[in-house]
């Protein structure tokens, strides 16, 4: 090689540092600079309605500090007992070190339903601090998937300003930014299949993440599968990669629950509810939503008939944590929710393990992930309307790279983020939850018109999702006008069946074009 042509590879190389610098430090701005415009909404909603969620983690903070470490998970002096996996449980010790100096009251296990100003601005507060990390994990995943300036802004104001996570976090109140920035961290690092140190890293961000909320369980087949084929299967030592991976779960699972291994048998029934009924008190959006509907009109049908004499006036319409039985239709046990959730992700993780496209394509990975928690949140047991975020962020990456993507979230974001609305039940938010959902929806088609320069829906999915800001209007105003306080749950059941079949339709749309199309034919058609 001549000296000339070192210059030139050194110069080469010197420029491509620069580059990478520059879009790095963008990459900081950019996140820098939406994370700090969302942070002042948030601290705008400080007052606003808080559910019992907020007493939940109160009481949280209590029990992990007033009481030694074997009572944890057997107090049960208030309702709101501790059913989080133990990290989360270290999590709450943790805060209580700095609530005590806040506000000491506020830790005390027998002051239930405490609310002092100061306690208000610290329980909240500590919400907006732990965001840091849902910013460090876009900054993360955005380095990994996003290739340009233009796709890195879309997704950053997809997922930090996105308003499933205002809603429910920071006016409902919840970490659930906080937790879905680690899911983030961990898709992020596993994707990075030829850098084994951060394969490693991203297994150990599950891992804890598994820890701090046992609801993400229903994704990690997606891990598994990708972890063994990416990873395992793909480096010539797959006994040693095996043992590696194994090794980090278990000491995490052993960290986590060491100290609490006299109390498994309560810890395991904290976690797993079984006895609080199919649906929850808001039914989320998913197919038994539909299944009660049809429940209920076959119902009305027979009694009208006189093929049925004996009813409930509102069987599935309390709005209580209850195991109710069907008046009709067969009642799904916790063993058929979980056999058609398995069943369902089957597909989806047999093409992640075999098929050629996705053995080294994070993207495929992502979109299995994605697959697996609408699957779950479809069909599974007491499901939370809130659960559909596990779904809508990471799915907030590939949409602000491929249009494909894109149409999925329109429909699923728009369906799932007006499912979460009957939340903020209080008539002094109607304003707020309409603004949310009109801004962030005409937000999103604005982006994606700009930066796809074409149509991203086809006309009756435009008409589906132009309905949905209706839909919480009639919800929140034009029904006590109609109807007075008759029929007080028919607003949230219309609300519950509309949305699902939304998020049903995207769940069928998402996993016919992950099975039949490969990112080959996602390119061709990106280039014409």
């Amino acid at each position: 090689m001549t000296i000339a042509s070192k210059k030139n590879v050194s110069n080469s190389k010197k420029t491509r540092k620069i580059n990478d610098t520059v879009q790095k430090w963008n990459g900081n701005q950019i996140v820098f600079r939406i994370f700090l415009l969302i942070t002042c909404l948030k601290v705008l909603l400080i007052p606003t309605y808080r559910s019992t969620d907020f007493e939940v983690h109160r009481n949280w903070l209590a029990i992990t500090h007033s009481l030694p470490i074997n009572e944890w998970y057997t107090n049960a002096k208030s309702q709101w007992t501790l059913d989080y996996p133990p990290l989360f449980a270290w999590f709450e010790y943790l805060l209580s070190q700095v609530a005590k100096v806040v506000d000491p009251e506020m830790l005390k296990v027998e002051n239930l339903n405490y609310a002092s100003t100061e306690t208000v601005f610290f329980q909240r507060g500590s919400v907006i601090f732990m965001d840091l990390v849902l910013a460090y994990g876009v900054r993360e995943i955005g380095k990994v998937f996003c290739t340009s300036y233009d796709d890195y802004v879309t997704f950053a104001v997809l997922s930090l300003c996105n308003m499933g996570l205002l809603v429910v976090d920071h006016v409902h109140f919840q970490y659930n930014g906080f937790l879905l920035g680690i899911l983030l961290l961990a898709i992020a690092n596993v994707s990075k299949v030829n850098k084994q140190m951060s394969v490693l890293q991203g297994t150990l961000w599950f891992a804890i993440l598994l820890n701090l909320k046992h609801i993400y369980l229903y994704i990690a087949p997606a891990f598994v599968v990708w972890l063994l084929r990416s990873y395992c299967m793909n480096g010539g030592t797959f006994f040693r990669r095996f043992c590696m991976l194994g090794s980090i779960v278990i000491i995490t699972l052993i960290i986590s629950f060491g100290p609490f291994v006299s109390q498994i048998p309560q810890v395991l029934s904290r976690l797993f509810p079984f006895k609080r009924g199919l649906v929850h008190a808001y039914w989320a959006a998913n197919v038994w939503a539909l299944y009660i509907g049809m429940d209920k009109t076959v119902a009305i049908i027979f009694k009208h008939l006189g093929w049925l004499s004996v009813t409930k006036s509102a069987v599935m319409t309390s709005g209580l944590v209850q195991v109710q039985s069907f008046l009709v239709l067969p009642t799904p046990t916790p063993l058929v929710t979980f056999l058609l959730t398995f069943s369902s992700i089957i597909p989806a993780l047999y093409h992640l393990l075999f098929k050629k496209d996705c053995i080294t394509n994070p993207k495929q990975f992502v979109r299995c992930l994605i697959i697996c928690a609408l699957c779950s949140f479809i069909f599974g047991w007491h499901v939370h309307e809130k659960a559909i975020l596990t779904a809508i962020i990471p799915l907030c990456v590939l949409a602000a790279i491929n249009k494909d993507d894109a149409r999925v979230f329109l429909i699923l974001s728009s369906a799932g983020h007006t499912a979460l609305l009957p939340l903020l039940y209080p008539s002094n938010l109607t304003p707020l939850k309409i603004l949310l959902l009109l801004v962030y929806t005409t937000a999103s088609f604005l982006i994606f018109h700009r930066k796809f320069k074409q149509r991203i829906l086809y006309f009756h999915e435009y008409v589906y999702v132009i309905n949905l800001p209706i839909l919480t209007v009639y919800d929140s105003i034009l029904h006590k006008l109609v109807f007075g306080d008759q029929l007080p749950f028919l607003p949230l059941a219309l609300t519950s069946i509309y949305c699902a079949i939304g998020i049903l339709y995207s769940w069928l749309l998402y996993y016919y074009t992950f099975l039949c199309y490969s990112e080959t034919d996602r390119q061709k058609k990106k280039k014409e």
